[in-house]
């Protein structure tokens, strides 16, 4: 698949995919929260974050960043910063419908790799969300390769900065396929408030508590089956 450069992605994007518009009060407090927010977690990740870097370094030959583009708000390219987790010159791996895949027991991915890639790969995304490219929450970015795999409606999760963390995120990350992790953003999307912004906040900060994690997911399945039970009931 060709690369899709930043001129035909904003030619590509539709103006008619779905009316979206953040209250403006909503809008200047969510980027006053990004910006703050970023800016303490740069400071007070700072020592964690050049213990990782040394590790990348000492682990495998390459930089400690990866660079990857990204597609951000209004189909606008942006590069992302993420610690880099494979070995360089790595092979792209992608499932049927574009997504990036990387298995579970990924030979590509380093030995320190595998600890970063429980989310802590993403931190360097602090300094996205305080340049404006990203959001705290939001839509996870997709590559330009993504693109052309958007199906109608699914366009409109381009018409908000893209998050470091997000609905489908605390859903499930890479355990749903991408195509649901996309119906997720548009909830999200229909959904937007500072109340679900926190509650997503909040659902990351579990993730990094397996016991936690794994209660809240439980209770979630709980909640999912009831509500099957109650659709089923009614046919």
């Amino acid at each position: 698949m060709s690369v899709v450069s930043a001129r035909s992605l904003n030619t590509l994007l539709p103006m008619s995919v779905g009316d979206f518009t953040m209250k403006p009060g909503i809008s200047i407090v969510k980027r006053a929260i990004d910006i703050g927010v970023s800016l303490v977690g740069i400071i007070l990740l700072a020592p964690v974050m050049m213990v990782f870097a040394i590790l990348i370094k000492l682990d495998s030959p390459g930089p400690v960043f990866y660079l990857g583009q990204r597609v951000g708000r209004n189909g606008k390219l942006f590069t992302m910063y993420k610690f880099r987790s494979m070995y360089v010159n790595s092979p792209i791996l992608r499932n049927p419908d574009g997504s990036m895949r990387v298995e579970k027991d990924d030979s590509r991915v380093t030995r320190i790799g595998r600890i970063l890639r429980l989310g802590f790969d993403e931190f360097p995304q602090l300094f996205n969300v305080l340049k404006g490219d990203m959001s705290l929450i939001g839509p996870r970015p997709d590559p330009p390769e993504a693109f052309p795999y958007y199906r109608g409606q699914e366009r409109r999760r381009l018409l908000v900065r893209p998050g470091i963390t997000g609905l489908a995120q605390v859903s499930g990350r890479t355990d749903i396929p991408w195509r649901e992790r996309l119906k997720h953003d548009l909830v999200y999307l229909d959904r937007q408030s500072l109340w679900l912004d926190f509650k997503i906040a909040f659902d990351t900060i579990l993730e990094f508590i397996p016991p936690l994690r794994d209660r809240r997911l439980q209770r979630g399945a709980s909640h999912s089956d009831q509500a099957t039970g109650r659709v089923n009931s009614t046919r």
